[in-house]
């Protein structure tokens, strides 16, 4: 067996969504971008970061995961008070305090808007940080030493900031450009979804009826417009695996995450304006690959837009396959496993373009067949 250092998951997505507005721009617009000469849709990686981290909810325990917030004192100072009943609000919140800037994060006294109805002065650190629970539990511990007299210093602080981190953190990583000590390196990279199509951008006409008006109004009570696009979409997302492993400390929390993630990220679906388009699909086509070369993001498949009368999704994947397969031969490289799952049965053909490939019955196959050829390629690099 042929030993690397490097490790690779690479999860490859088609999925067609009906008209909807998944991510808007500033000016309330379905988001684009230009590619192979002409406009396509497009859903932001962070849009689908955030739906893939709330639909971890349904795959891990709450103490795995973290959070992403400025309010990381009251945070702290609520575990404070649950782990020691007996410390009162201000006290735990002012050690809370303490403890986070031993770590050299700023804290920032903020004031309420005069028309809120509460007043009260914040403890917030003005930009999101992103910690685990663990982490949050070991600050409000150090704290309670602090308070029977241990000395908090910053080598403390910081250790219980870096220690344990949750899957979430291991995943996205984590940046707090005042103390870089503190920074985790991402180990999963998501790429921006765009269509493997041109796009155009429609506009809903919409009106709404006023329940209590005259009965001689004919008028509407509102009128308006919403921007919506329809696409069959390219998601990419890669993960380290070995990056990931170091960041979470053991192999099996890492195996445990990739699971995780690639259920989630393939299953997701970001919340922009479901209420008004109901757009929640599920992928036509999943492509899972173990790779000990480089992650590949297939995109290039699809610089030249897709156009079909029969179907974008299943020609869209034989454009994928082909495009796979063409860049195997080119560079000589293959993932050292591939599952694939077609729920699309019009796209079935595309899938005999690989050589190799298993050909999944389902989902839940193709992620177990992954993870497992993960822990063998790690067992063979040790």
């Amino acid at each position: 067996m042929t030993h690397s250092s490097n490790l690779f998951v690479d999860v490859h997505v088609l999925q067609t969504v009906p008209p909807s507005l998944i991510n808007r721009d500033d000016t309330g617009s379905p988001k684009s971008a230009v590619y192979g000469g002409v406009t396509r849709s497009r859903v932001s990686s962070q849009a689908w970061k955030r739906a893939t981290r709330r639909e971890f909810n349904d795959h891990l325990n709450l103490d795995e995961l973290g959070e992403r917030t400025l309010r990381v004192v009251e945070r702290i100072a609520k575990r404070i008070q649950h782990l020691n009943g007996e410390v009162d609000e201000e006290t735990a919140l002012e050690k809370a305090k303490s403890v986070l800037t031993a770590t050299k994060i700023t804290v920032k006294t903020v004031k309420p808007k005069a028309n809120a109805e509460d007043q009260t002065e914040r403890q917030n650190t003005g930009y999101l940080v992103f910690l685990s629970r663990g982490q949050i539990n070991a600050l409000a511990e150090l704290a309670l030493r602090g308070i029977n007299g241990e000395s908090i210093t910053k080598s403390k602080a910081q250790k219980a900031l870096t220690d344990g981190n949750s899957v979430d953190v291991a995943l996205f990583g984590r940046m707090i450009a005042e103390a870089p000590e503190l920074n985790v390196d991402a180990a999963c990279q998501v790429a921006h979804a765009i269509s493997v199509h041109e796009a155009v951008t429609e506009y809903d006409y919409f009106t709404a009826v006023d329940d209590n008006a005259p009965e001689d109004n004919a008028g509407a009570g509102m009128i308006g417009t919403v921007e919506f696009t329809s696409s069959t979409l390219y998601r990419y997302a890669t993960i380290d695996v070995k990056r990931l492993a170091e960041n979470l400390g053991s192999e099996e929390a890492a195996l445990r995450a990739i699971e995780a993630f690639t259920r989630s990220f393939v299953v997701s679906m970001p919340t922009g304006k479901q209420n008004t388009f109901a757009n929640r699909t599920r992928p036509g086509f999943v492509m899972l690959e173990v790779r000990n070369d480089q992650p590949v993001n297939l995109v290039g498949a699809f610089e030249n837009p897709v156009r079909s009368t029969s179907g974008v999704l299943p020609q869209a994947a034989q454009e994928l396959t082909r495009f796979a397969v063409a860049g195997e031969v080119a560079y000589g490289s293959k993932p050292v496993r591939r599952e694939v799952v077609v729920a699309d049965p019009n796209a079935e053909e595309a899938v005999a373009a690989f050589e190799g490939a298993v050909n999944e019955d389902n989902f839940e196959d193709a992620v177990k067949a992954t993870i497992e050829a993960v822990r063998t390629t790690l067992a063979g690099d040790r």
